[in-house]
């Protein structure tokens, strides 16, 4: 009877063992299959002598080594070996031997034969761990999005008059002003607008500094009972102390407006018109304050919803300009060598100071106080006084009626002058355009409206080169 080799550990999982023991109680492995350990030789020795020679395989004869040391050379396989026979001719590789006489040496008795494989369970009772997993597949050069380019996905086209995103061109917009397809914020309406209706434009932006446009304007062309032209032009600027003044700007232009194009085709002198616009437009923003939108958002203790106003309206003979707050309206004659002017007086602290003669007017705009309204548009606001004021220029020019946003950056009437284009009579648009990118490029620290009208009015029909 054989005896079982002592072991201290499973050879297959390394599970220990105790003495006794004829399986792996981890996998089960039959220990009584392991061969008997075989005795142990030493590779080579310290002092440098060799190991003991190897046994030859069988059916190999063994050479002694070319350089007559004694020590046998390795044997190799059949298949390995290439070069020539004995009788010269050379052996491609992978040519099984010839038939060879019997070795001179015994054969060596075959090598005892592999363990068989485990029987059990290929998991670990004990620890649950499975040992048969097969290899882990290689890492992939590249890893898929977790969501798909919006730049490259293919979206369904949207419905013929729907909003599409601005960024990929090819999401809806949702009602929050977001693109379903890449998430991207769409510019809202009111950041950028232009306007142009011929012989007066006007153009409004939101600016470098401001979250949302808060400024608004309204032009228009009409006629009087008699037939002559009539151009008109309201701009507003909401003042952001106050609740709302996007929509208190929004709503006092378009009220004043409305009322100027019923009003003078009517017959009412254009001063008297203007004036009962800016009333018209004070009852619209002081509407704002009882909407019941506007009692959820606000607090007991917040302001109503307040804008200035300037407007102004010309006629073949007449220029009119009306306003409440510190929006301006400047005159730019054709000719520049007769000077420019403003039109137009503050509703502002520093206005009061120079009036009262208690600063200059460099002093008094240099104070942090100074563009501190003392009228405005609102529910809050004090006894609404609109200002209005009536010109008859002997020379073509042109208007520019604009908010603070621009007049910061030129605020003397000769510094507006030279910025405006010498072509602003015949284009309206562009000089806009120009004036408000003058503000820009200058900072931009606040939304910058203007419109411009040239004077005198030109004929019905006629339009900017």
């Amino acid at each position: 009877m054989s005896q079982m080799p002592q072991l201290s550990a499973c050879p297959s999982c390394e599970w220990p063992l105790d003495s006794s023991d004829r399986f792996c109680g981890a996998c089960g492995y039959d220990l009584s299959a392991v061969p008997v350990r075989p005795d142990d030789h030493p590779t080579i020795a310290l002092n440098g002598s060799s190991m003991p020679p190897p046994a030859p395989v069988a059916g190999w004869s063994v050479t002694p080594a070319p350089d007559g040391s004694g020590v046998p050379a390795p044997a190799q396989p059949p298949t390995d070996l290439q070069g020539t026979p004995p009788g010269g001719h050379s052996v491609p590789p992978g040519t099984p031997p010839p038939p060879q006489s019997p070795p001179l040496t015994a054969p060596v008795p075959p090598a005892p034969a592999a363990p068989p494989a485990p029987t059990g369970s290929p998991v670990s009772p004990a620890s649950g761990v499975r040992f048969d997993r097969p290899p882990e597949p290689p890492e992939p050069e590249e890893y898929p999005l977790q969501a798909p380019d919006p730049r490259i996905a293919e979206v369904p086209p949207p419905r013929e008059g729907t909003k599409v995103c601005v960024a990929c061109r090819a999401g809806r917009v949702d009602l929050d002003g977001y693109c379903e397809n890449c998430g991207h914020a769409q510019p809202r309406e009111r950041d950028h607008m232009e306007q142009d209706t011929g012989p007066v434009a006007a153009v409004s932006d939101r600016g470098l500094r401001h979250h949302r446009n808060e400024d608004a304007f309204a032009v228009g062309c009409t006629a009087l009972p008699d037939g002559r032209p009539a151009v008109l032009a309201v701009v507003c600027d909401g003042v952001s102390s106050a609740t709302r003044p996007d929509d208190a700007s929004m709503a006092a232009s378009r009220a004043a407006s409305e009322s100027l194009l019923t009003a003078l085709p009517r017959g009412t002198h254009p001063q008297q018109a203007l004036h009962d616009a800016i009333v018209a437009a004070s009852n619209a923003v002081n509407a704002l304050a009882n909407e019941p939108a506007t009692a959820r958002e606000q607090g007991p203790h917040q302001n109503a919803p307040a804008c200035t106003i300037v407007g102004s309206v010309v006629t073949p003979e007449l220029l009119i300009v009306g306003w409440v707050g510190d929006s301006r309206a400047y005159w730019v004659p054709v000719d520049r060598s007769t000077p420019p002017a403003r039109l137009t007086e503050d509703d502002s602290w520093a206005a009061q100071m120079v009036a009262a003669g208690l600063m200059s007017e460099a002093e008094a705009y240099a104070d942090e106080r100074a563009h501190a309204i003392t009228g405005w548009l609102g529910a809050d606001a004090y006894e609404l006084e609109p200002h209005t004021a009536s010109f008859k220029p002997d020379r073509p020019g042109v208007v520019v009626v604009c908010t603070d946003g621009l007049w910061n950056y030129a605020e003397a009437a000769e510094d507006m002058a030279d910025v405006v284009p010498l072509d602003a009579a015949a284009r309206p648009l562009h000089c806009a355009q120009v004036l408000v990118g003058h503000a820009l490029d200058g900072g931009g620290h606040d939304n910058v409206t203007v419109a411009v009208l040239p004077f005198p009015a030109p004929p019905m029909g006629a339009g900017s080169a």
